[in-house]
């Protein structure tokens, strides 16, 4: 079976009908509290550190890990009962039987962790999702440099630095602080850098009202910025598609997307408002089986799209990285969180200038520095 073809269902056939005949699984999961180098800020507030669950599943003989990683007031599984109800998840595993995709509908994160768990343990529990040549060192992805919001002093400072690294687009937080301390630092990298010589995406969170989305988008044109994402809060879809029929620059969905698992509904969102791009969050989404239905939905439709991270540890972004690989991607994608933690496990990962590589020379750690959460 090609993996790139592999769904939670497939997946679960496989271990269904190859292994438990003869075979225990046995599934756990640890807590980690991974910590910001710097305080990161959005337009949903400021994160010094960020909790996830690494999950480990067991053949006997290897070992599979995922990751499931919650973003507070954004992941639909950001609930109370979340951790009781990953343990139940564990227990029923362990005792023989894996919970079905639709138990499973209301914990995409849960359901990223143990689709990406099985996917390591079918390739012998080496981190190794989808073979290529991505990890085989060969081949990379570009990624854009994400710039944090901050004082317009400390925004200067980080694109100065990923510039003198060689990244030919940035993306920058937008929202929450003054726009005209913003728009004053994205004028500044357009006197300086060409829209040829350097792409500018922005990202709002959902920052804005419609008038005042409507302004800073005019602005945002005028500098030619590539895009920006999710301008609007959630759920506006009639303003929404009245922004994307008539924003000046191209709109890209993100937290849009989050919550939406029949397919009919995925195709009403797109039939609706049209949006020239869609951001697709494996860990956010619900595994890659809906971020690939996503992407065909997209195509059918002549919707551009890019991969984003979403404030995983290495062992998530690992996954993605290694997904996002295998979609013969062209655009800068989003993918460059690795490096915000002081805690996060060593890994292959290597950013070298704006391309992500894996390094096969590399060892992965064997834990979380200070990774145990009290």
């Amino acid at each position: 079976m090609n993996p790139i073809t592999f769904s939670l269902h497939s997946l679960y056939l496989y271990t269904n009908e190859l292994k438990f005949a003869t075979m225990h699984f046995s599934c756990s999961y640890q807590k980690i509290r991974l910590r910001f180098r710097s305080p990161a800020q959005t337009s949903r507030g400021i994160y010094e550190n960020k909790i996830s669950w690494m999950l480990s599943l067991s053949d006997g003989e290897s070992i599979g890990v995922g990751e499931c990683s919650l973003l507070p007031g954004l992941s639909i599984d950001d609930r109370p009962d979340f951790e009781n109800r990953l343990d139940e998840f564990c227990r029923q595993i362990n005792s023989g039987f894996f919970p079905s995709e639709q138990e499973l509908t209301e914990f995409p994160s849960i359901r990223f962790g143990i689709e990406t768990a099985l996917l390591d343990l079918h390739n012998g529990g080496k981190r190794i999702l989808f073979p290529s040549e991505f990890i085989s060192g060969k081949k990379s992805i570009p990624i854009n440099g994400l710039i944090w919001m901050g004082d317009k002093q400390t925004m200067r400072r980080q694109i100065t630095e990923k510039i003198d690294r060689g990244f030919s687009c940035l993306k920058l937080k937008i929202g929450a602080l003054n726009w005209s301390d913003e728009r004053e630092v994205l004028a500044e990298i357009r006197r300086q850098f060409r829209r040829k010589d350097l792409t500018i995406r922005v990202d709002a969170n959902g920052a804005y009202t419609f008038q005042k989305a409507t302004e800073v988008l005019s602005e945002l044109a005028e500098m030619q910025v590539h895009s920006i994402e999710q301008p609007l809060p959630k759920g506006r879809w009639k303003e929404m598609a009245r922004l994307c029929r008539e924003a000046p620059l191209p709109i890209a969905l993100d937290e849009e997307l989050i919550g939406l698992f029949p397919r009919k509904k995925k195709e009403e969102l797109l039939d609706t408002l049209h949006p020239p791009y869609l951001i697709i969050k494996p860990g956010l989404l619900g595994g890659f089986k809906e971020a690939e239905e996503w992407i065909s939905l997209a195509r059918e439709r002549g919707i551009g799209w890019w991969a984003t991270s979403a404030l995983e540890s290495n062992i998530g972004l690992n996954a993605i990285a290694q997904w996002t690989y295998m979609q013969n991607v062209t655009l800068h994608q989003g993918l460059g969180t690795g490096q915000l933690f002081t805690n996060n496990i060593d890994s292959p990962l290597a950013l070298l200038g704006e391309h992500l590589y894996y390094l096969p020379q590399k060892e992965w750690g064997t834990y979380f520095p200070q990774e145990t959460e009290d």
